[in-house]
């Protein structure tokens, strides 16, 4: 990687596939629920139209993400990754219709407050362009890359 070049994976691209995954699942949940008669929660089967807003918002988010950081920082990895995770988490896990109606607002939001804070004039949010594993490090939840090994001990 070049010195001073952001990560391709790093917090926001996560957000961004995990925006893309929850959110079609979202939107896409009761026509394979009500086609192969699986279950649906209360909200999926009186009010849809709330669960496809939510989806919506946050595939349609995720995929402005990807196409505004291009396909050399990973736009086109964040679009593959979102459909597989949609697929994954509608298909084989079928939890799409309750789980995903937390976590796809969770993940939209912070999609959108770590990429749109400086356009819109706020300072940039150090989570957003760091590693995954950088933030864990800062935060104690991984030993630093930095810190010595801890000595042997001899006889």
């Amino acid at each position: 990687m070049l010195p001073g070049a952001a990560p391709m994976v790093d917090n926001l691209f996560l957000l961004a596939v995990a925006s893309l995954g929850w959110g079609l699942s979202l939107a896409t949940y009761r026509l394979f629920a009500r086609s192969r008669g699986w279950p649906m929660g209360a909200l999926q089967a009186d009010l849809p139209f709330i669960p496809v807003l939510i989806g919506l918002v946050g595939l349609f988010s995720a995929l402005l993400f990807a196409t505004a950081r291009g396909a050399d920082d990973g736009g086109w990895v964040i679009i593959v990754l979102g459909l597989l995770s949609a697929a994954i988490w509608t298909g084989f896990l079928r939890v799409g219709s309750q789980v995903a109606l937390f976590l796809a607002p969770v993940a939209t939001f912070l999609l959108l407050l770590g990429w749109l804070a400086v356009p819109l004039g706020f300072s940039e949010r150090r989570w957003a362009t760091e590693k995954p594993t950088e933030t864990l490090q800062r935060r104690g939840l991984l030993p630093s890359e930095s810190a010595a090994p801890p000595p042997s001990a001899t006889p």
